[in-house]
């Protein structure tokens, strides 16, 4: 069966080999948002790391790296915009895959809502520090103008947006980077190695390994966002090999940007008072400190946080509005969604649709908890319900290669590389949400707590309605495993039969 097939009009489809490896892979790297990943995320970790917080962004990276490799085994077979839910469907049923698109769809399009009311609190925050203006009118001028000009850009195609996400991710990855060299250069003696050991690991109540590697599980929050090349694969050339060179690579260019960053401000700040890091500059330091070495330069690393949070939201929509399409092309979810612009061929439903909920629930929560605790909220709501998506595509990785390709299982790429990813992701899930398994996690706060309710509720109607297609429309629930390129795989096609 064809994509068209399902669609009901060779119009309904996406757009075929219109990007190729950069644009995968930069869509990949702007969802993870390097810049304000460095500079609002990576830094709680300093609070139990301490001045060891750069080794615990390697353990970060390495554990995320498993993940990203077992995503790009899978996507070698599986190319589709389904992405993630079609690699569980395949590994651990198609239920559970619909539930994971549910999950899917519920967490990328709040990327959206996350980076747009941060976009306006750096603008009006900005402008209101250096000018007086009004900080209350200037956050959701910026927040609007955010959400506008990606959701238009989503409009025009894959083409127009992976090429807005290359130019502004490269300038905010080359605006830290030049700033991390001043940092280190200015650091002079204080450069030293030892960062990567436990010798700095002396925060009270979490010395040593453990420090370091509850430091590591704010790295993990910070990589979330290396699958958004997933989905893209039915609009990209050669699939089958660029979206897992772009998972696995974006994975790993932005890991090792996460250590050159971490080392650059943890050397510094100092080490020795690195804990204090996180709360340094009104909790921005990474200001404090381009102010203190570029003057003026501040500037630059200003337009690179907001080009960071935009492509982050044009990289987070690309990869939700594709799965949102997916789901409504197999009538999971309407099938109004599953359609495409005829000019652009665009998922401009599914685009329309995120971008505008996005949009009001930006300037909703916004004005109902202040920007800078809607950015938190809704970041542990995303944390929340993709954490358990990655874990389970680990597992499916070794199910799929055990069951469906005995011939070509390894035990090292579809065995001990996937356990090792969901050894990290499962302390990650609990400290997002705040559940207190280890000694390091503390449990949320209003409105934060709320997270945990709604991911519930969410995934109790997911649950509902994957009954109800179960009884009614088992097939749409048979169509989240299969793939909508060129034909079917050979396997699939013949137990279809």
């Amino acid at each position: 069966m064809t994509a068209e097939a399902i669609a009901g009009h060779q119009d309904e489809t996406l757009r075929r080999n219109a990007v190729g490896l950069p644009d995968v892979l930069f869509t990949s790297v702007t969802t993870m948002a390097p810049a304000a990943g460095a500079a609002f995320s990576i830094t709680v970790g300093a609070l139990f790391a301490g001045g060891a917080l750069s080794a615990g962004v390697v353990i970060a990276l390495a554990g995320c790296l498993c993940t990203a490799l077992s995503i790009g085994q899978m996507a070698k077979h599986l190319p589709t915009a389904g992405g993630m839910y079609t690699y569980i469907a395949r590994g651990l049923g198609t239920k559970v895959g619909f539930l994971a698109g549910w999950g899917f769809d519920f967490a990328y399009p709040l990327v959206v809502p996350l980076v747009s009311v941060l976009f306006g609190s750096i603008l009006g925050s900005t402008l209101n520090a250096h000018f007086g203006w009004s900080y209350a009118l200037w956050w959701p001028i910026g927040a609007i103008f955010c959400v506008a000009l990606v959701g238009s850009l989503n409009y025009f195609g894959l083409q127009v947006s992976t090429r807005f996400g290359i130019i502004l991710g490269s300038f905010e990855i080359l605006v830290m980077i030049a700033l991390s060299i001043t940092l280190i250069v200015s650091a002079g003696s204080r450069n030293t190695f030892a960062v990567f050991t436990t010798h700095y690991a002396t925060v009270p109540g979490f010395k040593g390994m453990s420090g370091i590697i509850a430091g590591s599980v704010y790295g993990v929050l910070a990589f979330i966002g290396f699958d958004a090349a997933a989905p893209l694969a039915e609009e990209t050339r050669n699939p089958r090999r660029n979206v897992g060179r772009a998972v696995v690579g974006s994975c790993l260019l932005v890991g090792l940007f996460y250590v050159l960053t971490t080392y650059a401000a943890t050397v510094y700040f100092g080490p020795n008072r690195f804990v204090e890091f996180y709360t340094a500059g009104n909790g921005n330091p990474w200001n404090l400190m381009a102010t203190a070495v570029w003057g003026v330069g501040w500037v630059f690393l200003f337009i690179a946080f907001l080009n960071s949070n935009a492509a982050c939201s044009n990289g987070g929509g690309c990869a939700a509005a594709r799965c949102v399409w997916a789901m409504g092309r197999i009538r999971v979810i309407p099938k109004a969604f599953g359609r495409t612009q005829p000019r652009f061929r665009s998922p401009y439903v599914a685009v329309i649709a995120i971008f505008g909920i996005g949009l009001i629930l930006t300037l909703w929560l916004g004005e109902q908890y202040g920007p800078t605790t809607a950015f938190a909220l809704v970041g542990t709501l995303i944390t929340g319900a993709i954490l358990p998506i990655y874990i389970a595509v680990n597992i499916s990785c070794i199910v799929y290669y055990w069951r469906e390709r005995r011939g070509e299982f390894n035990w090292f790429l579809h065995l001990i590389i996937p356990v090792l990813g969901i050894a990290l992701f499962v302390p990650g899930f609990f400290t997002g949400l705040g559940i207190p398994v280890f000694k390091f996690i503390s449990k949320l706060s209003y409105p934060l707590n709320l997270a945990g309710p709604i991911i519930i509720a969410w995934y109790v109607i997911g649950v509902g309605l994957m009954i109800y297609f179960s009884i009614r429309h088992p097939d749409r629930i048979r169509d989240t495993g299969k793939v909508f390129i060129e034909s079917e795989e050979p396997e699939l096609a013949e137990s279809a039969s």
